[in-house]
């Protein structure tokens, strides 16, 4: 069965706190199984990259649009079989626990907090360990500065990715919707990384995941904006998102940088090399203390867009009597 309105608004709320309360999985996490299987399919489908000539462009960028939809839309697929073959009680089920799976809301604030509350104590070396878990640049010699930026970079482009995503595609299509979202932005994390080997392979799943993400992207850097310094964020995020490469994580950084009134984006080391990237945001560099105002921020966010879902459903209800 699929859910009417009314039903997709509860089932939203439900969703939303069965991952506050419970998180993600400790234990067979489904998405630990679905990442081996996607490295193994790329590994077999995409064994010699450096193949030259025009073979060696249009192959593995048709192979890899073929592996994603097998692991993207298989799934959904039997997802919506069941639901809509499944007896009502049943199905609502599903479709809670697949926004359940598709959110990382609890889960993002417990790899952030902890960052917060070793910087709060002062501890740089276990801060620089806790944010070395999440993002990809190099800490070995970064300031406390530094680490906050990073983790409230990383608090910020999660809520897009880890929430706001998840919720946009269940409000459009359900559990499925929920379901695909969360399974593109996996492969996107694994393949779409601009490397020799997944350059041409992950570029379907760093297109799609563009497109799924572009309108979320949009509406998460609104909600940072209302959330906060709205003017700032507007600001923030009309003069500096152009300029990132990125054209989701461009709009939600800047808009949440500028929304809590911190100085991010700049320079960062990957990999041993130092990379310029834009700034992000205005005001002062972000402290310790900044880093708990970004998960406020997201948590303030996510509870506007459970509101206004909710007074969206009530106002077409009333409308439609």
């Amino acid at each position: 069965m699929w859910p009417d309105l009314i039903s997709l608004c509860a089932l939203t709320w439900t969703g939303v706190a069965i991952d506050r309360i419970w998180g993600e999985p400790r234990r067979w996490h489904p998405l630990v199984g679905f990442g081996r299987i996607a490295q193994q399919l790329e590994r077999a489908l995409n064994p010699d990259y450096r193949t030259a000539g025009s073979r060696g462009v249009v192959w593995p960028r048709l192979l890899g649009v073929v592996a994603w939809a097998g692991m993207v839309l298989l799934p959904t697929a039997l997802a919506a079989y069941l639901l809509l073959n499944l007896p009502w009680q049943l199905a609502w089920l599903l479709h809670a626990l697949l926004l359940w799976f598709a959110l990382g809301a609890r889960s993002l604030e417990e790899h952030i907090r902890p960052i917060a509350a070793a910087l709060l104590a002062g501890d740089l070396a276990e801060s620089r360990r806790l944010t070395a878990r999440i993002v990809s640049r190099d800490l070995t010699q970064a300031d406390t500065p530094a680490v906050a930026r990073a983790a409230i970079e990383s608090a910020l482009e999660n809520g897009n990715d880890a929430i706001f995503g998840a919720l946009f595609w269940f409000a459009v299509a359900g559990g499925p919707g929920a379901l695909a979202f969360r399974l593109a932005n996996t492969l996107d994390a694994m393949w779409g990384y601009r490397t020799p080997r997944l350059l041409r392979f992950g570029w379907a799943a760093a297109r799609i995941d563009d497109a799924l993400n572009w309108l979320p992207a949009r509406l998460t850097a609104a909600a940072y904006a209302l959330c906060g310094n709205a003017r700032a964020a507007w600001r923030c995020w009309q003069a500096q998102a152009p300029a990132w490469d990125s054209p989701n994580a461009g709009p939600v950084m800047a808009s949440g940088a500028g929304s809590l009134q911190v100085l991010c984006g700049g320079a960062a080391f990957y990999h041993g090399a130092l990379e310029a990237r834009p700034p992000l945001g205005e005001g002062q560099p972000p402290q310790a203390q900044d880093v708990v105002r970004a998960l406020n921020l997201v948590k303030r966010a996510v509870l506007l867009w459970l509101v206004l879902q909710s007074m969206l459903t009530l106002a077409v209800v009333v409308i439609t009597r």
